[in-house]
């Protein structure tokens, strides 16, 4: 009878093996690389998305950045800079239909392929970022 191989015991995590998403993709660096790459891939490629967008985004950029960080389980700094996020009543002047929300969770699955991450951690932020997306359907 031939042995079973041994394996490693899995995480239990779906993003992978670090206690925190945040930690996993490597920490602010990555958080911020994210909200960069994403507000550039919106401005190269989505009229739709950035026709909400005050035309500088630097602010718009920083408040991702913040959000993410905290999302990911990394520092708070949306909350200790202006407080709980209430994404769908923050959002809620834009027009926000199914198409909408699906170009966001597309740009932003290209802004996290966009940065060095596994594979596990990117499908996991890509699949919880893009369900997000569809709670802000508001039209």
């Amino acid at each position: 009878m031939a042995e079973s191989p041994i394996s490693e015991p899995t995480s239990g995590k779906p993003w992978g093996t670090a206690e925190t998403p945040y930690e996993e993709i490597g920490g602010d660096e990555t958080v911020l690389a994210i909200a960069e790459a994403f507000y550039d891939i919106i401005e190269a490629e989505s009229p739709t998305l950035r026709a909400m967008l005050p035309d500088d985004t630097s602010g718009s950029r920083q408040k991702l950045h913040q959000f993410l960080s905290g999302w990911m389980g990394g520092p708070p700094l949306y909350w200790e800079a202006h407080g709980h996020p209430r994404l769908r009543l923050r959002h809620v002047p834009f027009p926000i239909d199914g198409a909408a929300a699906e170009e966001w969770a597309r740009c932003m699955r290209q802004a996290i392929a966009s940065v060095d991450m596994s594979e596990r951690a990117a499908a996991f932020l890509g699949q919880q970022l893009s369900t997000a997306a569809l709670t802000l359907i508001n039209r």
